[in-house]
């Protein structure tokens, strides 16, 4: 059976062996002849009319829509579904808190002090933290829920002050995130708007709410919620799991649903069920991005979080290694195809959230003020899987990943790290120690040269020429896999770099943790320029989404514009069928916001233009 490629050597090895499986790696290649219609982005299948395709005998759609009509059209949709799946995740956690603050439930606030500063900073008053808390969140869903004709009040106090500065000259202000998604929707409908400009000018909208309430006010509640990261050494890999516990695998983006396990599943109660069955107790298992997220704050689930295993490519190959007992989801990334390798194995699942049901899984309504409910069942559910399965079912494990993966980076904990202030990386920026920052981030897919192949390719060619990498999304399951984020990375990074990791005792490739962490880098790029006194576009510092995968990665690409950064993407989003909209997004946009996009599928040739736009930012400041 063919199989497609990883960067990740062990997990290669081990699909392969798995012949009774298919999973995504198998499925490549009966998809490997693509549309090309679909490709440049110039197939419209709005009415009844079509499909309509772009060709050069037939210019037009039957009802007159050019190719930057259709272009444009298709890329705003998509956009705006992204940003609504971001803009779902905040809102659900905002309810959390508010559910928090007003006393309807028992769960504690683990980041109590960053409620406090950040209520200080907007504004927020209450009598205690509590109140503060239910206020808070009262003004980040008012904020969500205003009509497009008002602008969201949180904006300047959450921007970096020169970015909202040029929002504001540039008309891209958004107003209510949701009604800025819906109204997308509408424009991008059948004989509405025929303006690509316009429509791309709504991205920019859509990718300013996406980044600074769908990411990065995201982590704040969750930081309140489950406590602030912290810096530590962390197992991740397929090697955390030990099959003498019930293994709960969670996939996902929200921690404020399935963290309501971590105290759960350590309860007296839970303990006696998995003595019970025979099992030492009970672990959750991450996957994915949710699994990123608990890792970067696995400091306050230590005893009951086994560790991070790898992004959403990985998630099937987890399930047949027949040491999952109940798989618990609740956002994207959870592959469709898990469902027949759930069957295989017999693993049971339950979803935490409609949007993510999947056919053959039990769905938990999810309510906050239910918490102790819900978990009851999975760990009732966890504790019957076990007794049934593992008296059948082989176990396989492979040795799989690293135990010295240095986790736990935010825009608080890495300046913590340098000494309470950004000036010692900047003074090593500014003797060439440190060429410039690159943030990798966003997703794993297989078509870049195969899962994760240009991810890892490219970092390892990026800290060779002393360029540090920061990263968040699926590309640090990725990273953390083939060592990248352990110390003895160091030895792969150039002379420069190498000199400042091994006497600082980190890796060259910083691990931020999850997608939503994109949201972190931007505030500490926002830090960093506050330090120099300059805008966002004058930093040596690039982004890429090498391998993006989902339309949740082009809403971020839209904030990365927004913000005026050069973004590298290995493969297009389906937009060169017009060459309007090309020509905006590689070139003149930069004349706008400062950002632009640079497409290309060559480790090398992208890594040259990356480095290139790093020393011209270095010149600029006089470096």
């Amino acid at each position: 059976m063919s199989i497609c490629m990883s960067a990740d050597k062990i997990l290669y090895d081990f699909l392969t062996l798995k012949s009774d499986l298919e999973t995504s790696f198998n499925r490549v290649p009966d998809q490997a002849v693509k549309c090309g219609f679909g490709m440049q982005g110039v197939c419209c299948r709005l009415c009844a009319n079509g499909p309509c395709r772009i060709t050069p005998t037939s210019p037009r759609g039957v009802c007159g829509a050019s190719p930057d009509t259709m272009v444009a059209r298709n890329f705003l949709r998509a956009v705006a579904a992204g940003a609504a799946c971001y803009l779902h995740i905040v809102e659900n956690a905002a309810v959390n808190l508010r559910e928090i603050g007003r006393g309807n439930t028992d769960l504690p606030l683990k980041g109590a002090a960053l409620l406090l500063e950040m209520a200080e900073r907007l504004g927020v008053a209450g009598t205690d933290e509590k109140q503060k808390a239910a206020n808070l969140a009262d003004l980040v869903l008012a904020d969500l829920y205003r009509p497009r004709s008002e602008k969201m009040q949180l904006v300047k106090k959450l921007a970096y002050g020169p970015r909202y500065d040029k929002w504001q000259e540039l008309g891209i202000l958004p107003g209510g995130a949701k009604s800025e998604v819906f109204d997308a929707i509408v424009k991008s409908s059948t004989n509405l708007s025929s303006d690509p400009l316009d429509m791309l000018l709504h991205v920019l909208r859509l990718g300013i709410a996406t980044g600074l309430y769908g990411l990065a006010m995201t982590n704040r509640i969750n930081d309140m919620i489950w406590g602030e990261p912290e810096i530590r050494t962390a197992r991740a890999g397929f090697g955390v799991v030990d099959p003498d516990y019930i293994n709960i695998m969670v996939t996902g983006h929200q921690q404020s649903l399935v963290g309501i396990l971590q105290d759960a599943l350590l309860s007296p109660e839970a303990d006696t069920k998995a003595k019970a069955c025979g099992a030492k107790g009970y672990k959750i298992v991450g996957s994915t991005c949710v699994g990123q997220d608990m890792q970067l704050r696995g400091a306050h689930c230590a005893d009951v979080f086994a560790g991070h295993t790898g992004n959403n490519f990985t998630s099937e190959a987890l399930v047949a290694t027949g040491a999952i007992d109940l798989l618990v989801s609740e956002f994207n990334c959870t592959l469709p195809g898990i469902e027949t390798i759930c069957e295989q194995m017999q693993v049971p699942q339950f979803c935490l959230d409609d949007v993510a049901k999947k056919k053959n899984a039990g769905y938990l309504t999810f309510d906050i003020k239910d918490r102790h409910s819900i978990a009851g069942i999975i760990i009732q559910v966890g504790a019957e899987s076990f007794t049934a399965r593992r008296k059948h079912v082989t176990i396989t494990v492979p040795a799989h990943g690293y135990g010295d993966v240095l986790t736990g980076f935010s825009e608080k904990t890495l300046k913590s790290f340098l000494g309470g202030s950004y000036k010692p990386l900047i003074e090593l920026i500014a003797a060439g120690k440190i060429k410039g920052i690159a943030a990798v981030v966003g997703c794993s897919n297989l078509t870049a040269g195969g899962h994760d192949v240009f991810t890892v390719g490219m970092t390892r060619e990026l800290i060779k020429r002393d360029i540090i990498v920061l990263s968040a999304g699926c590309t640090s399951g990725a990273l953390e896999n083939v060592g990248l984020m352990s110390p003895s990375a160091a030895e792969q990074a150039g002379v420069n770099l190498k000199e400042v990791c091994l006497q600082l005792g980190i890796p060259p490739v910083l691990n931020f943790g999850p997608c939503l962490a994109i949201g972190r880098l931007e505030e500490t790029a926002a830090d960093i320029a506050a330090e120099l006194g300059v805008d966002l576009p004058q930093l040596p510092l690039v982004l890429s989404a090498p391998q993006w995968l989902e339309e949740q990665a082009l809403a971020d690409g839209a904030f990365g514009l927004a913000l005026g950064l050069t973004l590298h993407l290995a493969i297009p989003p389906f937009i060169t069928g017009s060459e309007m909209v090309t020509k905006v997004l590689t070139g003149d946009l930069e004349q706008l916001t400062g950002g632009r996009v640079i497409v290309d599928g060559d480790i090398i040739s992208t890594v040259n233009q990356l480095e290139a736009v790093i020393n011209a930012k270095r010149s600029g400041l006089g470096l």
